[in-house]
């Protein structure tokens, strides 16, 4: 037993593999990435990586990572998932992208978010293969190392059930299924600040992390149901951020009208100007195939939305519903001519 043990020891204390691809996409990106030393290179400080991740929440944005997303292979839920979840918080949602396993995307990415939106969540490319490089590139992105995470690892160790098709995995002998198992407990370090502000733990149940780097950008699994989950858990740590720390989140109110848009557009565009001072925004929707259109108003001021009612009402000659569908006769199939 001690064998195996000093064994462990030893292949833990291994330097860390660049899971990098070593495609010409990857080969292009090792150029993309200026090492941490050149003068060139400007990482964001410490104290500021800190200040992000305390500062009050109003923007977000959400980076889909995969080949399978944009190959088709994968349809993505989690991006639809993340919009509602903002919405239910009044967060504004900025921007949501879909980009490949690659690392030079990836670092642009979250470069660019981390520096434009207040919180970034990035899904998928967190596995134990060799095409889940987000971890790394990541790491890459702010000049970071990877570090294997002991409580990831133990919590790992803990609350993962071995697979029926690996009888001889153990825990305390080397083997590649370590090795792969290993890859998604070692997450971007920096040193300089303290661990509780770059992994979080927010479901007893799951040894998933959230890692947190920059101070601002989250990543999370790809798998729906993770991905769902470990957002939902992450919201106690949110709401004390947000503007309205009550959560409120965002109203969305729906008027049903019979008009056109072309007969509506002249009123829809002297509101908006007159609502958007007060952070108001309209939209107007054609609904193909039926006889009845959707006009919204969507804020977070609710009352004075709901002043609003009776001249929308009017100007659109409709009324507010709950449902799109909510007037349309039984029988609906004239197409909506505009």
């Amino acid at each position: 037993m001690f064998s195996r043990v000093n064994q462990l020891v030893r292949h833990l204390s291994r330097p860390l593999p660049n899971y990098a691809h070593t495609s010409a996409a990857a080969t292009a990106s090792s150029s993309f990435v200026t090492p941490r030393h050149s003068p060139s290179y400007t990482m964001t400080s410490s104290a500021s990586a800190s200040e992000k991740f305390y500062r009050k929440i109003h923007t977000a944005a959400c980076l889909i990572i995969g080949d399978e997303v944009l190959g088709g292979k994968t349809i993505d839920t989690n991006s639809a998932f993340f919009a509602k979840f903002c919405f239910s918080l009044g967060l504004q949602l900025k921007r949501v992208e879909v980009i490949a396993d690659d690392e030079s995307e990836i670092i642009e990415a979250v470069r660019r978010m981390s520096d434009r939106y207040d919180f970034v969540v990035t899904s998928g490319g967190i596995g134990p293969t060799h095409d889940d490089i987000t971890y790394q590139s990541i790491a890459n992105a702010f000049g970071l190392k990877l570090k294997l995470h002991q409580k990831a690892f133990e919590r790992m160790k803990k609350l993962s059930k071995p697979h029926p098709l690996q009888p001889n995995f153990d825990w305390d002998t080397p083997s590649p299924g370590l090795t792969a198992k290993l890859r998604m407990v070692e997450l971007p370090h920096d040193d300089s600040r303290p661990d509780e502000e770059q992994t979080l733990f927010v479901a007893d149940d799951l040894w998933v992390p959230i890692s947190v780097v920059n101070g601002n950008v989250h990543i999370l699994p790809g798998v729906p149901r993770l991905f769902e989950r470990l957002l939902e858990a992450l919201k106690p740590r949110l709401l004390p951020r947000l503007t309205d720390p009550t959560g409120k989140g965002i109203y969305r109110f729906l008027f049903s009208t019979p008009l056109p848009e072309s007969a509506v557009a002249p009123y829809l565009t002297d509101l908006a100007a007159r609502v958007l001072p007060y952070g108001v925004k309209v939209g107007s929707y054609p609904r193909w195939g039926k006889k009845r259109n959707t006009v919204t108003l969507v804020g977070t001021n609710k009352e004075y939305m709901e002043s609003l009612v009776p001249e929308v009402e009017e100007n659109v000659q409709g009324r507010k519903v709950s449902r799109e569908d909510e007037d349309d006769p039984p029988s609906d199939v004239e197409d909506n001519k505009q």
